[in-house]
């Protein structure tokens, strides 16, 4: 890996539960051990101490809300269960963003609602990945006390250089370097595959398997950025098994499921829900249930957004007495490929190989015709929770694939022809160019048309 070029002048999760009791969830399949897991080639910055402001780390928090929301409300127009992390999706594409110059910046920031600048983003995602991992020092009980891990790792095609600054970007910001691998020859490539997929298994106690599925990558593939988070928390106080109770879906129709029962004191309400808030044993840590009242799912979703949820949080409080709260257990989890996603979000440009500009990776602008130039190709993310009575486990990784471009396809006009008026037409010997027989159409759908007489 060569990094010895300077710049060119160019330059927490969240859970919605609409359908339980089926069955059907598929079962992530095995794969083959990689090889080996090559070295991780780091700047020779160290990461960096936590030195954002307080207003910064609150402005990074409220940006990374505001995404959340926008990015559920997307989501959950497919039917079914959903399950995602936004934290790890905002990091991810963080360490992506350090090498985004011109309009790809701004539409990712604008997307992703990064509202600081460049140095104080990456700076407060540091010092908030940090702090987040202050939390994990908290004593094991029963295997199942507190722990909260977040891993970034970066990789990159062994003979592509990416510029010095970038990797200095990663390596004090979020405590990556780049990971030399193969995507070139089409052996390695699948070896490369199977220890990014390793690296997430490791890194999420073997609940996110297969991040990244077959054929994700190719010969033009030069870097893949990861990240990976799990958490493990027991409640504060554990819950109670409860006889199962039928479960009203959104389709209508109801399952039987596993229920638990136990008691807090943090409760609100407002026009159309109920909110309960059940802290974990760190007491910093809680899971926010939003229960709509019937028939009022959609209103209620519908009007998330970042704001929003913000004022049901504020709401819910210590109430006098207890508040009994009985809940499924479940388990699950969620994949998805966000590349249409987020371009319909507002951030086409990195995805598209003639406008994209990722020249703080490489000194490359696909949109100022540079060749080769960089581009995303995916975003892939896959999710895991299970609630019981005991706590709750849950992991998350996101995968952000960048491809070089290499040749441009001229694209050519698309000229419309709309046959709605008389026309002639031929038919003729294409080999000899005789012409067989010819026609007119005048008139269609006319009921007078004559009909051939007898000969």
């Amino acid at each position: 890996m060569q990094v010895v070029r300077e710049p060119s002048a160019n330059h927490s999760d969240e859970l919605s539960v609409v359908e339980l009791g089926d069955e059907s969830w598929p079962t992530p399949t095995q794969v083959p051990q990689p090889t080996s897991v090559p070295d991780e080639l780091r700047s020779s910055k160290k990461r960096s101490a936590p030195a954002a402001t307080d207003d910064d780390l609150a402005e990074l928090v409220d940006g990374n809300s505001a995404f959340a929301f926008d990015l559920y409300r997307t989501l959950a127009e497919e039917d079914g269960n959903l399950f995602y992390s936004p934290y790890s999706i905002s990091l991810a594409l963080a360490m992506t963003y350090g090498g985004a110059r011109g309009e790809t910046e701004r539409q990712m920031a604008d997307t992703l609602h990064y509202l600081l600048p460049h140095e104080r983003l990456h700076t407060s995602f540091n010092s908030l990945d940090l702090e987040l991992a202050s939390m994990a020092d908290a004593p094991e009980e029963e295997g199942r006390g507190f722990t909260l891990n977040t891993v970034n790792a970066v990789w990159g095609q062994h003979d592509y250089e990416f510029l010095a600054p970038f990797l200095d970007v990663l390596a004090e910001n979020y405590g990556a370097g780049v990971r030399p691998v193969d995507f070139k020859d089409k052996d390695a490539r699948e070896e490369s595959r199977l220890t990014i997929n390793d690296w997430v298994a490791d890194q999420t106690e073997d609940r996110i398997k297969d991040l990244v599925p077959p054929d994700s990558f190719n010969a033009l593939t030069r870097l893949v950025l990861t990240n990976a988070i799990y958490f493990n928390a027991m409640w504060s106080k554990p819950f109670d098994e409860a006889a199962p109770m039928s479960f009203h879906r959104l389709d209508g129709r109801t399952a039987n499921v596993p229920m638990m029962a136990g008691s807090t004191r943090n409760y609100g309400s407002g026009d159309g829900y109920q909110a309960v808030s059940v802290p974990y044993r760190n007491r910093r840590v809680s899971m926010t249930i939003i229960l709509p009242d019937t028939g009022r799912f959609e209103e209620i979703e519908s009007s998330m957004d970042a704001t929003r949820a913000g004022q049901i949080l504020e709401g819910i409080g210590p109430v006098e007495g207890s508040v009994e709260l009985t809940m499924p257990k479940f388990e699950f989890d969620s994949g998805f490929k966000l590349a249409e996603t987020l371009k319909a979000m507002g951030m086409p440009n990195a995805f598209d190989d003639e406008a994209s500009e990722f020249q703080g990776m490489d000194g490359q602008s696909c949109l100022a015709g540079d060749l080769p130039c960089l581009f995303i190709s995916d975003v892939i993310h896959k999710a895991f929770v299970s609630v019981d009575e005991k706590g709750t486990e849950a992991a998350a990784a996101t995968a952000v694939i960048v491809e070089q471009a290499v040749t441009k396809v001229a694209r050519l006009p698309i000229i419309p022809v709309v046959v709605d008026r008389p026309f002639i037409f031929l038919i003729l010997d294409e080999e000899t160019g005789a012409i067989l027989f010819v026609g007119s159409v005048v008139a269609l759908g006319d009921e007078s048309w004559p009909t051939p007489t007898q000969a």
